[in-house]
């Protein structure tokens, strides 16, 4: 008999990131082995999660490889991340991958030092290797939830380069992806927005998201048939929070307004509109060497004459170069920009984040620090 459906989902769906991470490593080491070709050290008897052979002894382990890619997971102790962890360590035994656990204690809540401690015994107990908890100060720029996740971002890029970790899972679901197109929607940012959470993102793909086509009730069922403790964090139903609202008050207004199927359909949303966001970058990266002048410049009839879409992008594109944060700029500031090129008046030159300014001078669009 197979494992319980919940069960089998996870475990899939990290399979196939596992395989992918793996196939990536050894493309850049200049290897080709099936995925397959070695197994993690067998699990100390008696563990919950140890793998057994047909006789019901322990599989015997190949020795690991030096080049052996480190994947770490990002585990709060909620049931998502605890659902991942244990669906990486039930794969990294059959595959040539070692898998590490990482606990970020916010330090927002009394004792959540302790829950982090519970957090790395209980991946420890998985046969993850290495586990660590890391605290961190949370600011307050942005608001409470944007600072949180900036120092939880940044606590786990500092992980992943101390151990020097292939990638990182993250245990998002479906319903975080609808609740990120709605935040997007909400803010109306553009299309960008829209798209979600990307299956892969950071620095060179670093972190990965294996079960964002699965919904949140599967990773908890998950957790519950394999008896799994979870924690739930209060601040998921603290109404001060705004992805806190929109889960368990906006969402469920949607439901019943428009039937059941908006999770699924806000995330359908969030992968079309990724693939469009895509494609229009690219045009725009390859519309910005038509617009250029030969000392580099923007010209602005050049400009004029790309489609909005694509010429706000390239104005995005030589904004960011010029030092302008990407996550200052809004929508506001390159329509400010925009009209520049498209409702030329004789307006003076426009300050924006990070010390830039953009300006049109002969026929060109200037943008340089001020």
């Amino acid at each position: 008999m197979g494992p319980h459906p919940a069960v089998a989902a996870i475990r899939l769906a990290v399979r196939r990131v596992l395989h992918d991470v793996i196939t990536e490593c050894r493309r850049n080491a200049g290897h080709d082995r099936p995925a397959e070709a070695a197994r993690r050290p067998a699990h100390a008897a008696g563990s919950p999660y140890a793998e057994t052979g047909a006789s019901g002894g322990s599989l015997t382990a190949l020795p690991e490889r030096p080049d052996t890619p480190l994947v770490l997971v990002a585990c709060s102790g909620g049931a998502d991340s605890m659902a991942l962890a244990s669906a990486l360590a039930f794969e990294a035994r059959k595959l040539d991958v070692r898998a590490g656990g990482i606990t970020v204690d916010h330090n927002l809540q009394p004792g959540s030092g302790l829950r982090a401690a519970e957090v790395v015994t209980r991946l420890t107990a998985m046969d993850l290797d290495p586990v660590e908890a890391v605290a961190v100060h949370v600011g307050r720029e942005g608001g409470p939830e944007a600072a949180a996740r900036d120092a939880r971002y940044a606590a786990l890029d500092a992980a992943a380069e101390r151990h020097g970790a292939a990638a990182v899972l993250l245990g998002h679901t479906r319903d975080d992806q609808a609740e990120t197109v709605l935040l997007g929607l909400a803010r109306g940012s553009g299309i960008r927005s829209l798209s979600g959470m990307a299956a892969a993102s950071g620095p060179a793909g670093r972190y990965r998201r294996p079960f964002l086509q699965l919904d949140r009730q599967t990773a908890r069922k998950a957790c519950l048939v394999q008896s799994i403790p979870v924690w739930d964090d209060p601040h998921n139903i603290d109404p001060a929070y705004t992805r806190s609202r929109l889960r368990h008050e906006g969402l469920p207004a949607l439901e019943k307004a428009l039937g059941k199927g908006v999770v699924e359909a806000l995330a359908r949303t969030a992968q079309l509109s990724r693939d469009d966001a895509d494609a229009l970058d690219t045009w725009a990266a390859e519309a910005e060497l038509s617009v250029r002048d030969e000392t580099g410049r923007l010209e602005c009839a050049g400009l004029h004459a790309l489609p909005p879409a694509v010429r706000r992008r390239v104005l995005r594109r030589a904004l960011i170069e010029a030092g302008a944060p990407a996550g200052s700029l809004f929508a506001r500031h390159l329509e400010e920009v925009d009209r520049l090129i498209t409702g030329w008046r004789g307006q003076r030159a426009i300050n924006l984040p990070g010390r830039v300014e953009a300006l049109r001078q002969g026929g060109r669009l200037v943008i340089r620090q001020s």
